[in-house]
C-alpha cells in the first residue's frame, strides 16, 4: 500500500509541476507577443518609399485581371514593384 501512495504522490506532484511550467510558458509567450506588437509595429506597404518608374494603367489592368482570375475574385493588387 505504501508503494501505491508513493506512486500517486509522485504522479500528482508531476502533474502540478507540468501545469505550472506550461502556464509560465503560455504567460511569457503572451507577454512577448504583446510587447513585440506594442514596441515593434508591423510595417504597412504604404510606409516604404516606392522607387522606380510607375507602371502603365494597361499593365496594372492586366495584372489585376490575372490575380482576379487566379484567386477567383478573392485577391487584390495593392502595388506592383519589381524585385
Amino acid at each position: 500500500m505504501e508503494n501505491l501512495n508513493q506512486a500517486l504522490f509522485l504522479m500528482v506532484t508531476g502533474m502540478i509541476i507540468v501545469l505550472v511550467v506550461l502556464s509560465l510558458v503560455v504567460g511569457l509567450g503572451n507577454l512577448v507577443i504583446s510587447l513585440t506588437n506594442r514596441y515593434l509595429p508591423e510595417e504597412t506597404p504604404g510606409d516604404k518609399k516606392q522607387g522606380g518608374k510607375p507602371y502603365s494603367s494597361k499593365v496594372a489592368a492586366v495584372v489585376a485581371a490575372v490575380v482576379d482570375a487566379v484567386t477567383h475574385g478573392k485577391g487584390r493588387v495593392d502595388s506592383i514593384t519589381k524585385k
